[in-house]
């Protein structure tokens, strides 16, 4: 830590000093396992080492929940992901081995795509989805959505566009 500023060094010492137990406490409630909040917590005040924002904290509890919380979120996201991978694993009819290197890639890969549709409204990520995983034509969707072609195609339109900007970035 010797790039980093003296005062703001204290400043984060006082503040996981004054506020973790609190923040354990905050997360136990919520997950249920004194383990995984500790371990949450310390996730949380990395993130705040890293931003380097100890010393603009006016309100440092509600800045650390809202951190936990969107930790708490991904680690959600990513335990439903790998679930939903693993129960699709068991329901291939033949013997399938994967490599946990490939098995994290295609976790990866799969998160990377929730974050990139997460940023899509509802009806244009529910359409996009029903074009690309159900394979449903526009018509096929129109008609299950109770909407016009017309609107279809423009959802389609902005939901591809969406994913190619994201993927440019």
């Amino acid at each position: 830590m010797s790039s980093v500023d003296p005062s703001q060094h204290q400043a984060m010492e006082s503040l996981y000093a004054e506020h973790h137990p609190w923040l354990c406490g905050w997360l136990r409630k919520r997950l249920g396992c004194l383990d995984h909040a500790a371990d949450l917590a310390q996730d949380t005040f990395i993130r705040v080492l890293l931003q380097r924002k100890a010393l603009e904290l006016r309100e440092p509890r509600a800045y650390l929940s809202t951190i936990a919380r969107s930790l708490m979120i991904d680690g959600f996201r990513r335990r439903a992901l790998e679930q939903t991978y693993l129960e699709t694993l068991a329901a291939r009819p033949e013997a399938l081995e994967v490599s946990p290197e490939t098995r994290l890639q295609i976790i990866e890969t799969l998160l990377e795509i929730d974050r990139m549709l997460d940023g899509l409204g509802g009806r244009t990520r529910e359409i996009f989805l029903m074009a690309q995983l159900d394979g449903l034509s526009y018509v096929e969707i129109a008609r299950q959505l109770r909407v016009s072609v017309t609107t279809v195609k423009k959802h389609a339109v902005r939901a591809l566009t969406h994913c190619l900007f994201a993927l440019e970035d």
